[in-house]
């Protein structure tokens, strides 16, 4: 492995879920594990950042999901995790273990094929952001007070960004560093793709649509730009109507540079 991953390794985050709904994920064992620390439900929630009513709802929960109570709340404020509950947090952080073994094997068997390093990262990110694209960055344009970064996502297609001095610094953003792209739904333009435009948008993307889920207040429109990457933009239901969009159709996406966050791992 990487000298990054050595310093920061990976973390499986494991949920257990029922054919009923319910389920017990990280957040919840990290609470029991405070309870058993601490001795009450109050004390465990202010350790975690947790409200005591969603600590008391959490643990309400984690009572109901097993045959037998992980926690034993008492009058006073007083809790203790039960013997199931230290059970369930052994098992829990076991089976954490092994998964991170067999995602660590699987992370070099994919950086061995060639295609790739960070598997795990990328597996386990987490945004709001509907758009994200990886990528290298291949130049950097800096300035008085923000820099220009264009990342290589492959197929011959760049993703520009501007960024601050500031940020540029702080993400070791040069030539040869990965990073991802991210870009909100919102932010992405669509026009029609038939012909050339010229726009401020510092990113152009012709593709083909693939996707147009309509809604009541927004439409969702998924494009393919080549090389096994997507770009879906949301436009209200009135423009989605006027633009017509239907599956096959030529469309283009239009970027704003300011409008891309740069993320690296």
């Amino acid at each position: 492995m990487n000298d990054a991953k050595t310093a920061d390794p990976a973390k499986a985050v494991v949920q257990l879920k029922r054919s009923s709904g319910a389920s017990v994920g990280p957040q919840r064992l990290v609470l029991l594990a405070a309870i058993a620390e601490h001795g009450s439900i109050a004390s465990a929630a202010r350790a975690i950042g947790l409200s005591y009513k969603g600590a008391w709802e959490a643990v309400q929960a984690l009572n109901n999901l097993f045959d037998h109570p992980l926690v034993d709340a008492r009058q006073g404020g007083a809790a203790t995790v039960t013997a199931a509950g230290h059970l369930v947090l052994k098992a829990y952080g076991a089976i954490e273990e092994e998964l991170v073994t067999l995602l660590e094997k699987l992370d070099r068997a994919v950086a061995s094929a060639g295609l790739g390093s960070d598997i795990v990262w990328r597996m386990r990110m987490r945004t709001s952001a509907r758009n994200m694209l990886r990528g290298r960055v291949v130049s950097v344009t800096d300035g008085a007070v923000n820099a220009e970064v264009t990342l290589d996502i492959g197929n011959g297609l760049t993703v520009t960004a501007i960024v601050t001095r500031e940020s540029l610094a702080e993400l070791g953003l040069a030539a040869g560093r990965e990073a991802l792209a991210l870009i909100k739904a919102s932010f992405v333009i669509l026009i029609d793709g038939s012909g050339k435009v010229s726009s401020s948008a510092r990113n152009h993307f012709a593709g083909t649509v693939i996707d147009h889920q309509a809604g009541a207040v927004s439409d969702e429109i998924a494009l393919d730009i080549g090389g096994g990457k997507t770009i879906v933009a949301t436009v209200t239901h009135e423009s989605g109507a006027k633009l017509g969009f239907k599956v096959g159709d030529k469309a283009q996406a239009l970027i704003k540079a300011s409008h891309v966050i740069l993320a690296v791992d």
